[in-house]
């Protein structure tokens, strides 16, 4: 029998549903919100460290919240359960939040000033991060980087000397008297780059959806 005309209208509608994936702006949006957020965080983190603490310690759940979202797409072209992978979220940012609630808990925060406390919560986020980008989801391995580059940036003042060589490399004058310009030309770099993670790993999907559809 052959199919009518209206047959086969819905089935390419079904089809092309089934491949659809919104749009690339909606999904660089949770990119965007971290990115622009942490160099807000930092900006505010060179004025006043100590301040700037508890916008940091929320900003961790926020990550492990974001991270959880855009990884699943990374676990589609993988073949991955989505509980598998959910689990594997909940256990890595889990530990991360438990290890920050210890440090309260058993006296080490007290121990340490907001200065050391700030840096081993940043190193500590960078660090999660980028193992989370490494096993779950690969755009995380840019912010993840770009967080550790930062907090080292932060940590001393003489630390801004890296940023020398990396001024003369890229042909920016002086540049380790302009850090926050150079933290920024960092954000936009490794925001670039996950983006072009992200527009491959559509590619990826919707080729796997293509052929899912066909078969």
């Amino acid at each position: 029998m052959f199919k009518s005309k209206d047959a086969v209208s819905t089935e390419t509608a079904k089809k092309t549903k089934s491949t659809d994936q919104g749009s690339l702006m909606m999904a660089l949006l949770p990119s965007v919100i971290l990115y622009v957020a942490a160099v807000v965080l930092i900006a505010l983190t060179r004025d006043d460290a100590a301040g700037t603490i508890p916008y940091w310690e929320t900003f961790v759940p926020v990550v492990a919240f974001i991270s959880l979202l855009s990884g699943f797409g990374q676990a589609y072209v993988r073949d991955q359960s989505y509980l598998f992978y959910t689990l594997k979220q909940v256990l890595h940012w889990g530990i991360v939040i438990g290890l920050l609630w210890l440090l309260h808990t058993n006296g080490v925060r007290a121990a340490l000033d907001d200065q050391k406390y700030l840096l081993v919560l940043l190193y500590l986020l960078g660090l999660a991060t980028l193992l989370a980008g490494l096993h779950m989801d690969w755009k995380f391995i840019f912010f993840g980087a770009f967080l550790a580059f930062c907090t080292y940036i932060l940590a001393a003042p003489e630390n801004v000397a890296i940023l020398a060589p990396i001024g003369e490399t890229f042909g920016i004058a002086n540049a380790q008297d302009k850090p926050m310009a150079m933290m920024i030309g960092t954000a936009v770099a490794a925001f670039l780059a996950s983006t072009l993670v992200l527009i491959g790993m559509r590619g990826a999907i919707l080729s796997k959806r293509v052929s899912t559809a066909r078969a």
